[in-house]
């Protein structure tokens, strides 16, 4: 485990987490440090890291990690949220999220987490709307083209490759 800023920031850079999309979100622009010739952004690896220490101050104060649900309808999302929620303990959404889970009661699958953690805003937005609905904080990694309606924490992070997830 890295224990310094610069190691953190080394490891993002070994997993291509700085690459961005060519297209970029208003909302995104203050986290892009730049853009290459080719016309993709790239995204500050200091406001990454300062962001991931202010999701795992979130994701600490939450008592028990089963009140926490991971989402992903990626392939590639759903394998880091397998892992994610086997080493923490949290509850892992991977697939297709089931509409009214945060919202219907009646349903069997109705559940009332205190987080809600996605992979990628644009594929997961019918769990950010249901969370918007029923008041629950979203934790999600955000690329450069990501829309962030109803995003309380937005980490900026290349959320299309394998590594960088």
């Amino acid at each position: 485990m890295a224990l310094t800023k610069e190691e953190d920031v080394q490891m993002m850079l070994v997993c291509k987490t700085h690459l961005g999309t060519r297209n970029c979100d208003y909302r995104m622009k203050r986290y892009v440090f730049r853009r290459t010739v080719d016309g993709i952004h790239i995204i500050h690896l200091g406001k990454t890291w300062e962001k991931i220490m202010v999701a795992a101050r979130v994701i600490v104060t939450i008592e028990n990690p089963a009140d926490i649900i991971v989402a992903s309808q990626r392939p590639y999302g759903s394998r880091a949220v397998l892992k994610f929620s086997q080493y923490t303990g949290a509850n892992a959404m991977a697939g297709r999220w089931m509409p009214g889970t945060l919202t219907n009661q009646i349903t069997t699958k109705y559940l009332e987490p205190r987080l809600l953690i996605v992979t990628d805003p644009r594929t997961d937005s019918q769990a950010l709307k249901e969370a918007s609905y029923a008041n629950i904080p979203v934790l999600a990694l955000c690329d450069t083209d990501s829309p962030l309606e109803n995003v309380d924490i937005a980490i900026p992070a290349n959320n299309k490759g394998k590594e960088s997830i």
